[in-house]
């Protein structure tokens, strides 16, 4: 088990990153060109410079910016986040739902990449520099340099478009097609991120495989007469597995910009879509705290990295309780 002070003191430097991060967006928001009661007015031809004056002192911009982030920090810190001005609704209320529907994206993404990524990552580390090997290494840097825009944009036009098999954007959340409607809706953008990130992964397993399996500790195992799938799958794969980790957790940022332009190609109503909306139509508000979620989850895949890190090698845990011991 983690000691307690390890946990508080990774605990304390994500509360810290938070706040740090959020000051800096607000700080980039606040600078960003066009002003959002001009938007707001601009519909209206019948308001004047009053009207624009007035609601400026309503929402606070006629006060300095590192004043606003202060009031805004305060009430945040007591859950209040704010209205969006976009979508006339309080933020989170805004963006609970879109949450749901990234991490549903994203964890179904990640679940086939590793699906695939695993054996092919083994099978390629422990029959190295084969025709096999060789294969698998073309298809990952094939994977690896293609943009996700640019796939996105040749599977919709060769399975949307061209043979009309499947759906080129939204959720089929509106009754079309029942539940399978709803799974053909997912399709192209869970093989657009699979397909972008799976050369990466694969690339990563096998490296840390053939690493692995030239360990002192695998040659003993072989030696003792242990069975050469129990080596692969058990002893390597394990010590292999601790890189792997952080490779997933510090790709979970990855995954995030990757949705960010997936959800916008095929009008995924998810945080990236949110969070594009929102700059384009100047809700500030909204961006910010979306782009704050979005820093939080990514600091929280790495602290269960690191609590993973425990379970896959006993040696960092007593690098973790000594850390937790000297906080």
């Amino acid at each position: 088990m983690i000691s307690a002070g390890f946990v508080g003191t990774r605990a304390v430097q994500l509360c810290l990153m938070l706040l740090i991060v959020s000051f800096l967006i607000y700080m980039l928001m606040g600078l960003m060109p066009g002003d959002p009661i001009d938007m707001m007015l601009a519909a209206n031809p019948h308001a004047g410079p009053e009207d624009a004056a007035r609601l400026r002192v309503i929402y606070g911009l006629d006060r300095p910016l590192s004043e606003r982030y202060i009031n805004w920090l305060g009430a945040a810190l007591q859950g209040d986040f704010g209205h969006s001005r976009l979508f006339g609704r309080p933020v989170l209320e805004v963006l609970m739902p879109r949450m749901g529907t990234t991490f549903f994206l994203m964890a179904a993404s990640l679940f086939l990449t590793l699906l695939v990524a695993l054996p092919v990552g083994v099978y390629a580390a422990h029959n190295p520099y084969g025709f096999a090997d060789r294969f698998v290494n073309l298809f990952c840097f094939a994977g690896i340099s293609i943009p996700p825009f640019w796939l996105a944009l040749i599977l919709m036009s060769v399975f949307a478009v061209w043979l009309g098999w499947l759906p080129a954007g939204g959720t089929g959340g509106d009754g079309e097609g029942g539940f399978l409607g709803r799974v053909a809706h997912m399709v192209l953008p869970v093989m657009t991120l699979t397909l972008a990130s799976i050369g990466g992964y694969i690339r990563y397993i096998r490296g840390a495989m053939i690493e692995s399996l030239g360990a002192n500790h695998i040659q003993t195992a072989r030696a003792k007469g242990c069975g050469e799938n129990r080596v692969i799958w058990v002893h390597a794969l394990r010590s292999a597995m601790i890189p792997v980790v952080t490779i997933i957790a510090l790709d979970f940022g990855t995954f995030f910009s990757g949705a960010l332009i997936t959800e916008t190609m095929f009008s995924w109503p998810g945080m990236g879509k949110l969070i594009y909306d929102s700059i384009m139509g100047n809700d500030y508000n909204m961006a910010l705290v979306a782009l704050l979620f979005s820093t939080f989850f990514v600091l929280a895949a790495n602290f269960a990295a690191d609590v993973l890190y425990v379970f896959l090698d006993p040696r960092v845990k007593m690098t973790a309780e000594k850390a937790g011991k000297t906080a």
